[in-house]
């Protein structure tokens, strides 16, 4: 009989002492039990990033050298698909709060996470946040401020992009504009005759060549949950990225890519060409440019898979799915909200009253006069 071979990704860590499964400390690197609070640290083996080639990835996908098996959970509601580190009794799903049936998990294949950016912050921080905002909301449901004061709705989750680095060479053509100024009359409205400053640009044809190294351009591997997590609090500093260790996913969820390796490479390359551009800006100088061609030349590309950290408490109200983020690094907030009819109706009721009292008082007092 041949031994099924365990995945790293998928080995649960037991506690020496009393047998429960450890978790990832928020802020630490260790790992530790709920029960009775025994801590191990995560041994990493390197300290560095293993950057791998780009080109050869994407004509044969390394010879999935780079790949492993997990257990997935899809998302019936709402398509999210979503790996769990962590032996769950029961779960729903981090976007849309429905159930997940543990008895559909599947394998697929992945390419490994090369970094991970652990959390920051732990559960009960990240739900004191979102407790404080939902406090502060003006015309919100009371069962939105019920929800907010149960955690079972906040739950961590790692959020897939890609990064790629490449040494970038562009050749332009363009304009550099320098102002000076002129003084014109003009009459004003009532026909008086003034003097003004008005501000010109000569032009004058520039060209050259730019280079340098573009660093981890990150791009978003995850499209089936597109627009959901608000832009102003996807920003990680990724200096504290970690090499990956499967116990860093300990006790969290993880959603998978579905945005390919070459998509998020076009991407890339339209980011680079925006990079270039605002490059041969800076190269022509002057008080304002004009870039007419950009040839971009990238080498050397290299890539990553990473994981980011985000919390999220998905709620529904009157049918309609509403989701709040919390970076997992930052705690920076972010998110939709449902508002209250009835509290809008009886508010506004309220001003016309007040309104219409006011008036009825006015009206007294003018005919007592």
């Amino acid at each position: 009989m041949t031994e099924t071979p365990v995945h790293k990704t998928e080995l649960k860590k037991a506690c020496i002492n009393c047998g429960a499964e450890l978790k990832y400390k928020p802020g630490t690197t260790s790992i530790t039990c709920d029960y009775c609070g025994h801590q191990e640290k995560i041994s990493i083996e390197t300290s560095t990033f293993e950057e791998l080639e780009l080109y050869p990835y994407l004509k044969e996908m390394g010879d999935q050298r780079h790949s492993e098996e997990i257990s997935m959970l899809h998302c019936k509601n709402c398509g999210a698909n979503q790996h769990v580190e962590e032996n769950y009794k029961s779960l729903h799903c981090v976007y849309c709060s429905m159930p997940l049936i543990l008895e559909d998990a599947y394998k697929e294949d992945w390419i490994l996470p090369g970094a991970v950016l652990p959390f920051q912050i732990d559960t009960q921080k990240s739900f004191l946040i979102f407790q404080k905002w939902v406090k502060g909301l003006w015309w919100a449901p009371n069962k939105l401020k019920k929800a907010s004061l149960d955690p079972q709705f906040t739950k961590g989750l790692y959020l897939p992009y890609w990064t790629f680095d490449a040494h970038l060479d562009a050749d332009y053509t363009g304009q550099r504009g320098e102002y000076y100024y002129v003084t014109e009359t003009y009459r004003d409205s009532k026909g008086n005759t003034k003097s003004r400053q008005v501000r010109k640009t000569r032009w004058y044809p520039a060209s050259g060549h730019v280079s340098g190294f573009v660093d981890d351009t990150l791009v978003k591997a995850s499209g089936q949950r597109a627009g959901r997590v608000p832009s102003k609090i996807a920003r990680w500093n990724l200096k504290k990225l970690q090499p990956f260790h499967s116990s860093f996913l300990a006790g969290f969820v993880t959603e998978k890519y579905t945005i390919p390796l070459k998509d998020g490479h076009l991407k890339s390359e339209e980011v680079a060409q925006g990079i270039a551009t605002s490059w041969a800006r800076s190269d022509i100088g002057g008080d304002t440019q004009r870039v007419s061609s950009i040839s971009v030349d990238l080498s050397r590309e290299t890539f990553k898979h990473i994981l980011l950290p985000v919390y999220v408490s998905a709620y529904r109200y009157n049918g309609k799915e509403y989701n709040f983020f919390v970076n997992g690094e930052t705690g920076a907030l972010s998110g939709n909200r449902p508002y209250s009819f009835w509290k809008i109706f009886f508010a506004v009721l309220g001003v016309l009253i007040i309104i219409g009292i006011i008036v009825l008082f006015a009206q007294q007092a003018e005919q007592l006069q």
